[in-house]
């Protein structure tokens, strides 16, 4: 089994940081944990119960804490349920399933059961993307609309990040700024954000696998509203490739590239919101 984190006290500090970061919220919410046959899943909820379901999935080497902020806009009109993926940084259980095998949109759909949610809409970032593509695929039924920003997936990974982050790991914590400073798109991070992410980046072992891509086949099968938002500056994948691809297999997903964004794209809430009102 793969050790998710690198030290006990490391993950003591990192969910530390991640209460400190829940303290924050200024509306209701609910912290909720799903059995599932895979692992135990820790949740955020926000909203009333009776508004239709949103699924928020994080990326990797994250946890829920970075919807925050979007939560209490989503809130308005949606239930919210920010999902601790398993074996992340996060309050879920530290069990890292294979990308290879359909275990990851299985566990996403008991989770789906435990909070009895028949059809829910999903916004996924990066291999949150991925993750809602996969599950949409196989469990295309309970899926209304799905936001896929910087997805894992679709269009190729760029090899040469891990030269570039080999690179300016040599530089000590101003090469670790300076990365996460060209991951956003060559925009500063909210401190209090950058912090945590340099703590996780210290403490927590990030998956080495490579994230399969989805073929022609399996995507043809998002037949429900489609929202892709990528960003021109991203140094992790080739987003034009991704946006053309997509655009070619589904005539009906709405394509946004975003030339001046990077990897992290976090501040397209109004434009998504306004898809999922749709």
């Amino acid at each position: 089994m793969t050790v998710v984190f690198k030290s006990q006290e490391g993950k003591k500090q990192i969910l530390e940081y991640y209460d400190f970061l829940l303290k924050k919220i200024s509306n209701p919410y609910e912290r909720l944990i799903v059995d599932t046959s895979y692992g135990k899943t820790f949740i955020l909820a926000m909203g009333k119960k009776d508004l239709p379901a949103l699924i928020l999935l994080h990326g990797s080497g994250m946890n829920s804490s970075m919807w925050i902020k979007e939560m209490e806009e989503y809130s308005k009109c949606f239930r919210v349920y920010a999902i601790d993926t398993l074996g992340e940084p996060g309050r879920s259980d530290e069990v890292q399933l294979p990308f290879k095998t359909d275990d990851l949109a299985d566990w996403l759909n008991e989770v789906f059961h435990g909070l009895s949610i028949e059809k829910a809409s999903i916004v996924g970032i990066s291999l949150g993307g991925w993750l809602g593509t996969k599950f949409s695929i196989k469990y295309n039924q309970k899926v209304d609309k799905l936001v896929l920003l910087c997805p894992s997936g679709i269009g190729p990974q760029k090899k040469s990040f891990i030269f570039k982050f080999l690179l300016y790991s040599l530089f000590g914590e101003k090469g670790i700024n300076r990365l996460f400073y060209k991951i956003n798109g060559d925009k500063p991070i909210p401190e209090i954000m950058l912090q945590y992410q340099k703590l996780i980046a210290k403490y927590f072992n990030f998956r080495k696998g490579t994230i399969p891509i989805f073929s022609d086949q399996e995507l043809s099968k998002l037949t429900m509203s489609v929202a892709l938002f990528v960003g021109g500056k991203d140094i992790m994948l080739h987003s034009e490739k991704t946006a053309k691809r997509l655009e070619r297999l589904l005539g009906h997903a709405k394509i946004n590239f975003l030339a001046e964004e990077g990897h992290s794209i976090v501040n397209q809430g109004d434009k998504v919101r306004e898809f999922l009102r749709m």
